[in-house]
């Protein structure tokens, strides 16, 4: 994967182990545990480098080791071993040093957590700091080289020296590849309210993974998604950025593809819709020319892909008799109820909804034609979303007062424009509610005086009328009482000081 293909390719220098001498060195003693130490890594990287964690092992032969520990915020990409030969009073010793290697997979502070690491039987602890990832080196501009084709557009190719110290270009070549980026929409015309799928994708084909990998896509991908934002178009947001590539066919060829952003479009004018010319950055590896044992045979560089701008045309829609916003898309009508015979007098439930491809928000609830002796009640809005479109029920309860078929055909109805047809449909129910019985007269009201409670409380009631100025006075004579009170506490404090 390409994502694999980045953590891989992060850069590495590998230790050179140093020339063994002529002669063999003697076999030392079994190592003590003074001769064991711990490598740590560094403080401080950038995003593209390379953390390394290991133990040095002086003048002793290495029997086993422990695994090196799973460090969280980092992958493991490969140890290397480093045999050091040095003379002490005439005697050889070998120091081993075993290195494991790390990358990061973002930027930012992370904090290693304590380990500990067992050789020949010595355990070694460590952790328990924090490593700085900084942003990538910016590249030298100096370096970037043009493309071979003075048409074509620019393609930054930058060596990432401050990675690999000062490597020999001339040993490396440049092997071309496939990859392009690419604005594909599904369609390039459409009515207003219809949806259209536009997405941002990044083409390769299977044998160039290993000579490309993402960079810096976490701050690379936000002004994407910016740029293809339409202030005309209600958007629908589709599924997130993948890093894991699906396998299609391109001009009769195989090629991996990356989603790395798909929108839904619904067009709320007839203005076109248009995508301007992106660009994405990426690491393209050069190939040794003479492929090394241990190495890891390739040096890295920026290569800057671009894709075309996308013109989405608009076609308005025709005008039409009927006034009000309209629902776009290919919808059936979908109707739902609790039983078809009913007594008069008896509530039900009815749903009635559409389901297909469309903009469910622009699906409004239908308006009932009023009918002599029959109640609606609601609706109640279920909702359930697919890519693209779904299904929207609307819920009523209906008490029929009549007997009889109720026409719910011709009390319930809703109009949407089709575009593959271009044409207008109206949806109506299919059902037939029979309703049976007779006409039950409305039961006269209670008199109030007849009820149980309320009776025995009307006929005790005091039928004094009040005067309507009743609040007024009761209002003027509190604010005089807090006035009297006020006073006197004026006089009580007067009194106090006088005697202090």
């Amino acid at each position: 994967m390409l994502w694999l293909g980045w953590l891989l390719g992060a850069g590495s220098a590998a230790a050179q182990p140093a020339a063994a001498p002529s002669a063999a060195p003697p076999r030392p003693a079994s190592t003590a545990p003074a001769d064991v130490e711990l490598v740590p890594g560094p403080a401080a990287l950038p995003v593209t480098g390379v953390f390394t964690l290991g133990f040095r092992l002086r003048g002793g032969t290495l029997d086993k080791y422990s695994e090196f520990p799973e460090l969280e915020g980092f992958k493991k990409i490969g140890k290397t071993r480093t045999n050091t030969v040095r003379t002490v009073q005439g005697r050889r010793f070998v120091d081993v040093t075993i290195t494991q290697r790390y990358v990061p997979y973002g930027e930012g502070d992370v904090v290693i957590k304590p380990f500990q690491l067992t050789v020949n039987g010595v355990v070694l602890r460590g952790g328990g700091n924090t490593v700085h990832v900084g942003p990538a080196p910016v590249p030298n501009p100096g370096t970037l080289t043009k493309p071979a084709n003075p048409n074509a557009p620019l393609q930054a190719v930058a060596d990432l020296d401050k990675m690999f110290g000062k490597p020999k270009p001339a040993l490396y070549q440049d092997v071309p590849d496939h990859a392009f980026l690419a604005v594909v929409a599904e369609r390039p015309r459409v009515f207003v309210g219809e949806g259209v799928r536009v997405g941002l994708y990044f083409y390769l084909k299977p044998e160039d993974q290993a000579l490309l990998a993402f960079h810096d896509f976490n701050d690379q991908l936000p002004p994407l998604l910016h740029e293809l934002h339409q202030p005309t178009a209600w958007q629908e947001p589709g599924p997130d950025a993948s890093v894991t590539p699906d396998t299609v066919r391109h001009l009769d060829q195989r090629y991996l593809r990356f989603r790395l952003a798909e929108n839904i479009y619904y067009p709320l004018t007839a203005q076109p819709l248009r995508f301007p010319p992106l660009a994405l950055t990426m690491v393209k590896f050069k190939v040794l020319k003479k492929p090394e044992p241990g190495q890891d045979n390739r040096l890295a560089g920026y290569k800057t892909y671009y894709a075309p701008g996308v013109q989405v045309q608009v076609q308005g829609l025709p005008q039409a008799a009927r006034q009000g916003a309209v629902a776009v898309g290919t919808f059936e009508v979908r109707e739902a109820i609790s039983r078809t015979r009913f007594r008069v007098g008896e509530s039900f439930t009815y749903s009635f909804g559409v389901e297909g491809r469309g903009n469910l928000a622009a699906v409004l609830a239908p308006t009932w034609l009023s009918r002599p002796g029959l109640e609606v009640f609601g609706p109640e809005v279920k909702e359930e979303p697919t890519p693209g479109g779904g299904r929207k029920m609307f819920r009523y309860r209906l008490v029929a007062r009549r007997p009889g078929v109720l026409p719910l055909d011709s009390l319930l109805s809703l109009v949407v424009f089709n575009p593959a047809t271009a044409r207008y449909d109206t949806l109506r129910p299919e059902v037939r509610p029979d309703v049976r019985g007779v006409v039950a007269a409305p039961a006269p009201l209670p008199k109030p005086e007849e009820d149980p409670f309320y009776g025995p409380a009307l006929a005790g009631a005091d039928d004094t009328l009040q005067s309507l100025d009743v609040y007024r006075d009761v209002r003027r004579y509190a604010d005089w009482l807090l006035v009297g009170l006020a006073g006197v506490a004026a006089i009580g404090w007067w009194r106090a000081g006088r005697r202090a």
